[in-house]
């Protein structure tokens, strides 16, 4: 995949967005070209796709990033569609729940001088974390309906 050059972020288009969960990166994408890429962190179980609430795993799939939220525990959020009709599904064929609110976020509000200490760990409870500079860029350059593709 060819790398655009650092471009100003208003200069840049993002039609979808590729979560590589082993490397622990996030690529916004325009078609086949990488606009932007970020370390991320996952869940604590990371390995694997999301099952049922509470299994601390991020979800492995074809999904939208289809709201956000300003106001969330964290420093901005926009949700993932997850659980999809095929994982409510599964889950529910065990008795389980699907689980949901999975996010592309930022660092914990009020994390301040401690911000540093998210760095290279995986901590969320599923959701996929960047810190919050990266976070509103994100922000801006990825417009709500925007696919997004989880592999592991």
């Amino acid at each position: 995949m060819p790398v655009i050059e650092e471009s100003p972020v208003d200069s840049l288009v993002v039609n979808r967005v590729l979560v590589k969960k082993g490397q622990r990166r996030l690529y916004l994408m325009n078609g086949e070209e990488i606009v932007r890429s970020y370390r991320i962190s996952l869940g604590d179980n990371p390995e694997g796709h999301k099952l049922y609430e509470g299994d601390e795993r991020t979800p492995e799939g074809d999904y939208t990033l289809d709201w956000r939220n300003s106001g969330s525990d964290f420093y901005k959020s926009i949700h993932i569609s997850y659980p999809s009709a095929k994982d409510r599904e599964m889950a529910e064929s065990w008795g389980l729940d699907p689980g949901g609110s999975i996010m592309i976020h930022g660092l914990p509000n009020g994390a301040g001088d401690m911000a540093f200490a998210y760095t290279g760990l995986d901590w969320t409870n599923g959701c996929i974390a960047v810190n919050n500079q990266e976070m509103d860029e994100i922000w801006q350059l990825v417009n709500d309906g925007t696919p997004i593709r989880i592999i592991p």
